[in-house]
């Protein structure tokens, strides 16, 4: 009798894991995306297998601060794809492509968030599922967020530039 109440919650659970997937599932490959700019980011950035030529200072700096080999490899990849020549990882300076790690206090992931928008730089906050609060956060941050933010489970990115408000789930 209770096998069948697991299987029954089970189910409910993947069907509930199945409407999360479906709603991302026209982004795949960049398809159904009408921003020619994260179109771009989908097949220049996440799709992407390997690194371009040059220096990986950020990912190595990525892989020490514990971020996955994937999502380190595809953040080198942003930096080269959007032409940043500075970085970094939980860090208060003025650079174009700021990493917040899932450690990083809520008030000092604020700030920072802020400092950027001000100066125009983008920001990669990681782990935007890890917990409800984390997910909370960013949800309020992408809201907010007067530009374009994309959030592809791993990492959500905020771009402030010149690109309208959107928010893309890839």
């Amino acid at each position: 009798m209770n096998g069948g109440r697991r299987n029954i919650r089970r189910l409910t659970g993947r069907v509930e894991r199945l409407g999360n997937r479906l709603a991302r599932a026209r982004h795949f490959r960049g398809h159904g995306v009408h921003s020619p700019f994260v179109y771009a980011l989908v097949r220049e950035v996440f799709m992407r297998r390997g690194f371009p030529a040059g220096d990986r200072a950020f990912y190595e700096a990525l892989r020490a601060a514990g971020v996955s080999a994937r999502r380190a490899a595809e953040l080198q990849n942003l930096l080269h794809h959007c032409g940043y020549a500075t970085f970094g990882v939980n860090c208060a300076e003025a650079v174009e492509l700021n990493v917040l790690t899932r450690e990083m206090p809520a008030a000092e992931t604020l700030a920072l968030v802020h400092g950027a928008e001000e100066r125009g730089a983008t920001v990669c906050l990681m782990g935007p599922y890890d917990s409800q609060e984390r997910t909370e956060l960013c949800r309020r941050i992408a809201e907010a967020h007067p530009s374009t933010s994309v959030d592809n489970r791993g990492y959500l990115l905020l771009f402030n530039n010149h690109l309208p408000k959107q928010h893309f789930r890839i």
